[in-house]
């Protein structure tokens, strides 16, 4: 009977799977199988029923309750039947096919009415922080290249996760991103695709962020990975293991890494060329900084994974959206007197002439802006979001973000100028070199993440806010000791509050301490696409400090 429920179950799986089409009649025709499935399934676990758990004076759906072996219930569910229902779930929620959504919730009401106690999602929509309603246009189909971008992830990866949902605020950057990540994970390059997410795996672990880690996972699974990998570092290639000290710096520290780094890496038996190497590079720094913008965001974990889904009733204590979110949309119909005050303070530096300023005097305007990261303390150690052990994964646990620049202290670490070595004028070529069409996608990201407005801030409309994106994205690269000597860092503190600083430096430092009220303490009557805007410039300006580093050791290998 077990085998032949394990059969079901396999099957239920591969017909969830095919329903990966744009054939609305196969949809139809595999909705019908699953139903069919699904039934089968359901009476083979009745059929487990013994008679000291059954009496004749309960409904069928009782009987199904207490008849279900305990070893084999969660919550009340039997395991066989929990696992294809969660994901018959996971597509009445987020399915983009709303013939799909409606199969699938109309199958849960069945089981519901047969006494089963069908999961149900836990949390309000895609994210913690950003009330479900934020993303309706979207999903219901109003945003059509927003709906056409869900559709194409739904198709390749068979779910619509909460990452993209919240990026879909934003499609244009959306498109770009999605392009991106879809090549490095599954397009030309010298590194194998189990490599490829394994390393993805690795540099999220260091943020502790379970949510990448087992989508990572899963996919690793899906390109034939070893499933022995999954039980950490000892189990994995040397080649593999090797790489972890250089993502350790990569993730933490970048101005850290040095030529030697890579020289090590390329030399041994197991050694890496250094294609291979680079796009290590890409991948971590990719997913390092994306981990801060799911903990930034307060994504929620998907339907499907541990904590994303409950077949408990509901307590009265679940509110199917958080206060200070329902109040949200009412402070920004009444508050707008932060934005009119960042509003004039944007006016006065465009009224402003260009200051006739030596090289020294900039330089201390910088130094001012990196002694005041520096006070700004991290969090408490209490990890906010994520408790899932991920220590297998990494080294040296310990080892974390540091200031820059040291509270009282000279850096021995000298700043890096942005004039020196650029994106624009070294890292690009440089990239391309070696890992060739990754360099003018990465390009269109990072200027969509800088360049993107829609002129507004919060209710505010025809705002030119150049200059505060400018701000926020040499802001982010301070954090990491880079300097651009052509701006006036007197702007940051003008156009910046404390509050918007700390918020921006724990996403870019220590992602897995951010908390709700971190994310409401900052633009409180700027709108939740507006915040999801800074992630991104956060995601985007950590990840092109992270590689102006490590590309520079690369140039070094070849120059020193």
């Amino acid at each position: 009977m077990m085998a032949v429920q394990e059969g079901s179950v396999a099957q239920a799986r591969m017909m969830l799977q095919q329903l990966s089409t744009r054939d609305s009649a196969c949809r139809l025709n595999i909705l019908e199988q699953l139903s069919a499935c699904l039934s089968s399934l359901h009476e083979d676990v009745l059929e487990q029923r013994t008679d000291p758990f059954h009496t004749n004076s309960v409904e069928e759906g009782d009987a199904y309750i207490e008849g279900c072996l305990a070893g084999n219930c969660r919550d009340g569910v039997h395991e066989s039947l929990l696992q294809p229902l969660t994901n018959v779930l996971r597509l009445a929620v987020q399915c983009p096919f709303k013939d799909v959504q409606e199969k699938c919730n109309s199958l849960l009401m069945e089981y519901k009415e047969k006494g089963v106690k069908v999961p149900r999602q836990c949390g309000n929509g895609p994210s913690a922080f950003i009330p479900r309603s934020e993303f309706a246009a979207a999903q219901n189909g109003r945003d059509e290249k927003a709906k056409d971008l869900f559709i194409d992830v739904f198709l390749q990866s068979n779910r619509l996760d909460h990452l993209t949902t919240v990026m879909g605020l934003h499609p244009s950057y959306l498109e770009a991103f999605l392009r991106t990540q879809d090549f490095i994970l599954r397009g030309d390059g010298p590194l194998p695709f189990n490599y490829r997410h394994f390393i993805a795996i690795m540099a999220t672990a260091r943020h502790q962020c379970s949510y990448i880690v087992r989508l990572q996972e899963n996919e690793f699974l899906a390109q034939g990975g070893d499933p022995e990998w999954l039980r950490g570092l000892p189990f994995i290639p040397d080649k593999l293991r090797r790489l972890a000290e250089l993502i350790k710096l990569l993730v933490h520290q970048p101005w850290l890494i040095t030529k030697e780094h890579l020289e090590d890496l390329l030399k041994g038996p197991s050694s890496w060329a250094l294609s291979e190497l680079v796009q290590a590079i890409v991948l971590t720094t990719h997913f390092s900084s994306l981990a801060g913008m799911v903990f930034g965001c307060g994504i929620n974990p998907e339907i499907d994974m541990e904590g994303g889904h409950t077949c408990r009733p509901p307590s009265l204590g679940d509110d199917p959206g958080s206060p200070s979110n329902n109040n949200y949309s009412e402070e920004l119909e009444g508050a707008s007197s932060n934005v009119e005050t960042l509003m004039q303070k944007l006016r006065e530096l465009e009224e402003q002439t260009e200051p006739d300023e030596t090289l020294e005097e900039k330089l201390r305007k910088f130094e001012k802006v990196e002694k005041q990261n520096v006070e700004l303390s991290p969090p408490c150690d209490e990890t906010c979001q994520d408790t899932a052990d991920l220590s297998h994964y990494i080294i040296d646990p310990e080892f974390k973000y540091q200031d820059f620049a040291k509270r009282g202290e000279v850096s021995q670490i000298p700043t890096f100028k942005a004039q020196d070595y650029s994106w624009e004028d070294q890292g690009f070529s440089l990239l391309n070199r070696y890992y060739p069409d990754v360099a003018p996608m990465l390009d269109d990201k990072f200027r969509l993440a800088y360049s993107l407005t829609y002129n507004t801030m919060g209710k505010k409309e025809q705002v030119d806010t150049s200059l505060l994106r400018r701000a926020i994205w040499n802001y982010i690269h301070s954090l990491y000791g880079i300097r651009h000597d052509d701006y006036d860092y007197g702007a940051v503190n003008t156009l910046m509050d404390r509050a918007l600083k700390t918020y921006i430096k724990t996403v870019c430092c220590y992602p897995e301490k951010v908390t709700l009220s971190h994310y409401e303490s900052f633009w409180r009557d700027f709108k939740h696409s507006e915040k999801v805007h800074v992630n991104l410039m956060v995601l985007e300006a950590k990840m092109q400090a992270s590689l102006l580093y490590s590309l520079r050791a690369v140039m070094w290998l070849y120059t020193r």
